[in-house]
């Protein structure tokens, strides 16, 4: 059962999407004001978070900021705001979604079944990603060996950092696919990652300096991230 934290301080509009989630199964926290709600998701933990944008003390934008600062929650807003820049922004912080009021019941239940299903498909993929195997892999000169967290290229050893060599071993791994920055800094930096940053693109540069000519195999997939190119240059 997933459990959704709902931030609104209309009362008869939260007790209707108290009542109709609930029908789905799952497990509502309530509350009305900013503060409470920081305080309770830093306690509880929900899967998701369901956020009104005009709130008493704090207001949504900044229950938002300080959420992200800690955690990757899941947040759909709910605005009466319609204009561009504001959705925008809402964006730009870290929501993951948003609907204007007024909305449908039906509405709201299918874009929080659509987040919690993409954070299951993201979670099982991260899990995957980070339950790295001892097998030593090979690409044509360069060798990586997990267990000793040794690379070579040549048979010439290169000094890489845990991040680095992290992020050596994941495209490897998966020679091809496209990385975005935000999967890269869950599945890597996990819980170091500061949001805002550029500590991918930043290490990319580092790491494709110290893999020298075989560096160019590291590609920017634009508007993406990064992928590992499977062919030789």
């Amino acid at each position: 059962m997933a459990t959704i934290l709902l931030v609104e301080d209309a009362y008869d509009l939260a007790k209707m999407i108290t009542s109709e989630l609930e029908t789905q199964g799952y497990h509502v926290l309530h509350k009305c004001d900013g503060a409470s709600a920081v305080q309770t998701h830093t306690v509880e933990q929900p899967d998701l978070v369901i956020l009104d944008w005009m709130l008493p003390e704090l207001d949504g934008l900044e229950v938002l900021r300080r959420i992200r600062q800690t955690s990757s929650t899941p947040v759909l807003m709910l605005t009466a705001r319609n204009q561009e820049t504001d959705r925008v922004v809402g964006l730009e912080l870290g929501a993951d979604d948003y609907l204007t009021k007024p909305f449908s019941m039906r509405e709201l239940i299918a874009r929080v079944r659509a987040i919690l299903r993409r954070v299951q498909v993201i979670q099982q993929i991260l899990q995957a990603d980070q339950n790295e195997t001892g097998v030593p892999l090979t690409y044509d000169r360069l060798h990586l060996n997990p267990d000793s967290h040794l690379v070579t290229i040549d048979s010439v050893p290169i000094e890489l950092s845990p991040i680095e060599f992290a992020l050596l071993h994941l495209f490897i791994r998966s020679p091809g696919r496209a990385f975005s920055r935000t999967y890269l800094l869950d599945t890597i930096w996990g819980e170091t990652y500061v949001g805002g940053d550029r500590s991918v693109d930043n290490t990319i540069l580092r790491l494709r300096k110290k893999l020298g000519t075989m560096g160019k195999n590291i590609e920017t997939v634009w508007g993406i991230g990064y992928k590992f190119r499977p062919e030789r240059y």
